[in-house]
């Protein structure tokens, strides 16, 4: 402990994070490195691999996709019109050349120093095999077993070669970016295996499946990126920084993948919510987690997770994008180009660079100049150059979610975990032998029927309403003050210029008039809000001295793990509780 007061962060860092791995997974990026890094690894969290089934998918989950209804239709053009009369910016039936008032202009590419960037144009990936070997070599060259420096699937991917045939080989898989360029011409499925803020089972993407694509991905950044050999594996340690959103099932494969099938020495489990506290220095905040395909909402007091406060959102970034393309094709800005977000993954890719780019949160008609590109199957990438329009409204549906259509993109089956509670659920009334409860605990209500996580998540609440609920959970009118003055955006969606001061705005009208609270704050990150949580889990795991949370590799393969007493911090009650409790056998 005086070690810890008389030390200099950095070189804390550079000692002990040396042979620490933080693994952050989410629904469309994971975001990896070695807790001694600044930044991590930011990969899209997909996979890729070659079929002969037929007839060919370019992606696995253009199956569970349902159709936008017109009920939807109508609901999202209501939402416009409410959105447009907010931001005082023509409504969806008008044409803006017969607008009857002057027209408030931003040019967003001159607003936010960011957008000065050009759009990259994406290539399509190459799907053969870079170094061939000759037509002699076969899979009996191999390695031996013995030779444990690559994953199986790696070796499988590199020593798939036919004698007798001087033909270019296909990858068998191709993961990140990669897989997301990949023309539909080739013959290649791209697989997500978390959708949703779930592991991605459904009747069409087994269990079976799913594990082992979240392995190889994992497996596959840990030889590529990080250049960590499977021989040297055991002498480093792992921490999962966990989506709340995940149930006690899928936390306890997910450390089944990290123990046994990455063979890392040791690991952890800590929820994201709380490490992005942690991230950002504080022990009192509630995190708004704004990702990709979820938005989530949790308090934090004194270190510790309130689980009663837990609010999930099925929406995210990438719907944003999505309404994108939807603004732009109603105001006829779109050139004439087959862009599909759903079955073409690399125009999902573009449109987020322009969501990224170009999207604010600003009164007055927002437009911009911006350079839009088509992939067509088997072509090389076009140009073209086209002034977009309502830049302003696509961020606008976090507050009104009927203008995402979220249901076009349905979350995963429940039906596998129907037999589990969630990750906070089944802990908050269990009876920790050794440890006891805290006292903090008694000032809080009993709730004896929490609402499973399926009906927790939001379908029509929009996030000020999610965040004024979840700090209104708490009860305690000092509690709720700190919490509505420390109010933390995290995730990629929270770079939108402009959002601040408008969940600010919002969540100062959502609070009930009664409530005797009159100032709402939220605090800057300290760092890239898409990584907090990722450096959270690195602080945790630098600062945890003793180590007794931690769940050691043979424990985990021979005799499971039971709850212990003493854990260095009290939220691990709570996180360890519903995976720990699990015999492996």
């Amino acid at each position: 402990q005086d070690y810890l007061k008389t030390v200099i962060p950095s070189n804390l860092f550079a000692e002990r994070g040396t042979n620490i791995v933080v693994i952050n997974p989410g629904s469309a990026n994971i975001r990896i490195g070695l807790a001694q890094q600044d930044t991590p690894f930011n990969i899209p969290h997909c996979i890729s691999r070659r079929t002969t089934q037929l007839p060919k998918r370019n992606v696995q989950d253009l199956m569970l996709n349902s159709q936008v209804t017109t009920a939807q239709h109508m609901e999202r053009e209501r939402a416009y019109d409410i959105i447009a009369s907010l931001l005082r910016i023509p409504f969806l039936g008008e044409e803006i050349a017969n607008s009857s008032y002057a027209r408030k202009m931003g040019r967003v590419d001159t607003d936010p120093p960011q957008n000065n960037m050009k759009e990259p144009v994406f290539s399509w990936a190459d799907v053969f095999e870079k170094n061939v070997p000759p037509p002699s070599v076969t899979v009996e060259d191999a390695p031996n077993e013995g030779d444990t420096s690559e994953s199986p699937t790696l070796k499988e991917s590199k020593i798939k070669v036919e004698p007798n045939s001087r033909e270019r080989k296909y990858r068998e898989y191709i993961c990140g970016e990669e897989a997301l360029r990949i023309s539909p011409t080739e013959p290649y499925c791209l697989r997500r295996p978390i959708r949703r803020g779930h592991l991605n089972v459904s009747q069409h993407y087994s269990t079976q499946q799913v594990l082992e694509d979240l392995h190889t991905i994992w497996d596959w950044i840990l030889v590529e990126k990080l250049h960590i050999p499977h021989r040297e594996r055991n002498m480093y340690s792992a921490i999962l920084v966990i989506p709340e959103t995940f149930d006690n099932r899928e936390i306890k494969e997910m450390l089944s993948i990290v123990l046994h099938d990455l063979r890392f020495g040791s690991a952890v489990v800590h929820q994201e919510g709380l490490a992005a506290a942690f991230g950002n220095g504080l022990s009192t905040a509630c995190i708004v987690n704004m990702g990709a395909q979820v938005t989530s909402v949790i308090c934090v007091e004194d270190g510790v997770a309130l689980p009663t406060t837990h609010i999930s959102l099925r929406f995210g970034g990438e719907d944003i994008s999505r309404c994108l393309l939807w603004t732009q094709r109603h105001h006829q800005t779109w050139p004439p180009i087959r862009t599909d977000a759903l079955s073409k993954p690399v125009d999902l890719l573009m449109l987020n660079r322009l969501k990224e780019s170009y999207c604010q949160v600003k009164e007055g008609e927002v437009e911009a100049v911006a350079m839009v590109h088509s992939y067509e199957d088997g072509m090389p990438p076009g140009s073209h150059k086209t002034r977009l329009t309502a830049l302003n409204v696509p961020p606008m549906g976090l507050f009104y979610p009927t203008l995402l259509v979220p249901d076009v993109y349905p979350p995963p089956p429940r039906t596998w975990l129907k037999d589990c509670d969630d990750m906070l659920e089944d802990t908050w009334h269990m009876d920790f032998s050794g440890g006891g409860a805290y006292p903090m605990w008694e000032s809080y209500p009993v709730y004896q029927t929490k609402p499973k996580k399926e009906d927790d998540i939001g379908l029509d609440i929009g996030l000020a309403e999610a965040i004024t609920k979840s700090i209104l959970a708490t009860g305690r009118i000092d509690l709720q003050r700190k919490l509505f003055c420390s109010m933390q955006l995290i995730g990629g969606a929270a770079s939108v210029y402009g959002l601040i001061p408008a969940v600010e705005e919002r969540v100062l009208h959502a609070i009930p008039s009664h409530e005797a609270i009159d100032t709402v704050e939220v605090l800057q990150s300290r760092t890239n809000p898409a990584f907090v949580s990722w450096k959270g889990g690195a602080i945790l795991g630098i600062l945890d001295i003793s180590r007794e949370a931690w769940i050691h590799r043979e424990d985990w393969i021979r005799n499971g793990i039971h709850i212990g007493s003493g854990r260095k911090y009290k939220d691990s009650y709570y996180l360890q509780a519903q995976a720990m409790c699990y015999m492996n056998l």
